[in-house]
């Protein structure tokens, strides 16, 4: 069918930098057309382009053929463009009906809310999900946040929706729902551009995809086509061969963390295990296993009620995040944006910003040659990649976001270091530095603990993996033992009884 929407030869640049260089794209009605590329590649540019937040600096859009211009998001929502995001924007105070009628109703107009909840109830009912269309926003789990975007994207006759990392915060049960939400759409004849770092999402889901690299258009195939290995030979420009590959442990053997009985009412309970020095121990499980909640409890923010910590074989008392840091651990969270990063202030004031005393100099000055020295020194060791170290963490793709949260952290020198997520939301190639600086701490001899989600990662990082469910450490097992269903096994293995 002919395309519903086209992007032709768009070109468009930042301060000197080209996000976008002579790009295309054509997205045909009833298609889920899936789009890849490394962090910085311009894959936000171009959303933010087909949304109408920026306009082309060269190139034409054309809808059904024609040449559109748009100069913000209410003209590409009259064309029927919307896109949802990883992080839903609902308006939490509200109904979901309210929600999805939001930029529907006239101040003037009295509302039959009879009606909207009737007219709302029907509008989900198209995505095949069941929600009271009077719940609070503010009362829904994440994906059901984004069925409530998704509808009113219906609602506002979308005819292409634009799915940024949609699946980044959800459990799996979530995405295969969301997965069906998508493919109910394009049976109805919308055209879904679908964005991940998740490749084999991307073959889960698409009919063709699109690489991206440095702004510019690499290629478009049937997903019939191409291969993961090729995927990402076109994402990075070269051979990632072997970079996830195992290494051997650099465990000395050596106890730093004993960790006995610790519990925290409704949380967790029992939760007993040992990191040694150089040594990568991972807490896989599903979402809601609570494997966050122990790393929390042992960095002070939120401090277990029972059992005992010893740190180099000194029994410790953990209450706050200052002794946790005292003691030698270090931090790194799981959402970057919200908890782990100062989003406007640079990458030196963020680098530097939990060893402030480290820098301050008489009457309370900051020696700015100092912190300068020691963020320029962590941006040449973690290949942090920014036009100059004064730029706003914010404006930094996600992989250099994760090196800066590292680098935060890492200068406070930590004996153990506690990492939610390493790897979440930033590309493949990024994925393969974050791993190789985890691996070279530990070959310096820290104590790595690593919570994450991503069952690949786990069995390429882990000397030893804690399998967490409902609270409880549930098995263990050695690196080298662990498969991917015997480690799933562990984790769903209530749900499966």
């Amino acid at each position: 069918m002919p395309p519903v929407l086209e992007m032709r030869d768009i070109s468009k640049s930042f301060g000197g930098t080209a996000a976008l260089s002579g790009f295309s794209l054509s997205m045909e009605p009833g298609r889920i057309h899936a789009l890849v590329g490394e962090n910085g590649a311009g894959k936000s540019t171009l959303i933010k382009t087909m949304t109408g937040i920026h306009q082309p600096e060269t190139g034409d859009i054309l809808v059904d053929g024609q040449p559109v211009s748009f100069r913000g998001t209410a003209d590409a929502q009259r064309a029927g463009v919307a896109a949802i995001y990883q992080e839903p924007m609902v308006f939490p105070d509200l109904s979901v009906a309210e929600n999805i009628f939001i930029s529907h109703q006239n101040r003037r107009q009295l509302i039959n809310w009879s009606a909207l909840n009737d007219e709302a109830a029907a509008m989900i009912a198209r995505l095949g999900v069941t929600l009271d269309p009077r719940r609070a926003a503010a009362e829904l789990t994440l994906a059901e946040q984004q069925t409530v975007e998704i509808a009113r994207a219906i609602s506002l006759n979308v005819r292409v929706l634009i799915m940024d990392e949609p699946s980044a915060s959800l459990s799996d049960h979530e995405v295969k729902r969301l997965f069906g939400i998508a493919r109910s759409l394009r049976d109805q004849g919308v055209a879904v551009l679908y964005i991940s770092h998740r490749l084999e999402e991307i073959f889960a889901l698409a009919d063709t995809v699109t690489v991206m690299r440095d702004g510019k258009h690499i290629s478009t195939k049937p997903v019939t086509e191409v291969t993961q290995a090729s995927m990402i030979a076109e994402m990075v420009g070269r051979d990632m061969a072997g970079r996830f590959a195992r290494e051997p442990s650099k465990d000395t053997g050596e106890v730093l963390l004993n960790v006995s009985n610790l519990a925290k009412t409704g949380v967790f309970r029992d939760v007993s295990f040992t990191v040694n020095r150089g040594e990568i121990v991972c807490f896989s499980g599903l979402v809601g296993a609570r494997r966050t909640d122990v790393g929390l409890a042992l960095f002070g923010v939120a401090p277990a009620d029972q059992g005992s910590v010893e740190i180099a074989g000194q029994p410790v008392t953990i209450t706050n995040p200052a002794q946790a840091q005292s003691l030698g651990i270090a931090y790194v969270s799981e959402d970057r944006r919200k908890l782990g990063l100062a989003l406007t202030e640079g990458i030196t004031a963020n680098i530097t910003l939990p060893m402030l005393g480290k820098y301050s100099g008489a009457f309370g000055w900051l020696d700015r040659m100092h912190e300068l020295a020691d963020a320029q020194a962590f941006r040449k060791q973690l290949n942090i990649k920014a036009a100059n170290l004064t730029v706003p963490v914010g404006t930094l793709s996600g992989g250099n976001q994760q090196k800066v949260m590292l680098a935060k952290w890492l200068n406070t020198k930590p004996r153990l270091l506690i990492v939610d997520e390493p790897t979440r939301g930033i590309d493949i190639g990024a994925k393969a530095e974050v791993h190789q600086i985890l691996r070279a701490l530990a070959a310096e001899g820290v104590a790595i603990i690593i919570i994450s989600s991503d069952l690949p990662e786990v069995l390429s990082l882990a000397d030893r993996i804690l399998v967490m469910r409902e609270g409880r450490i549930v098995g263990e097992f050695t690196g080298e033992d662990a498969t991917d269903e015997s480690v799933m096994h562990l984790a769903v293995a209530a749900e499966v009884a």
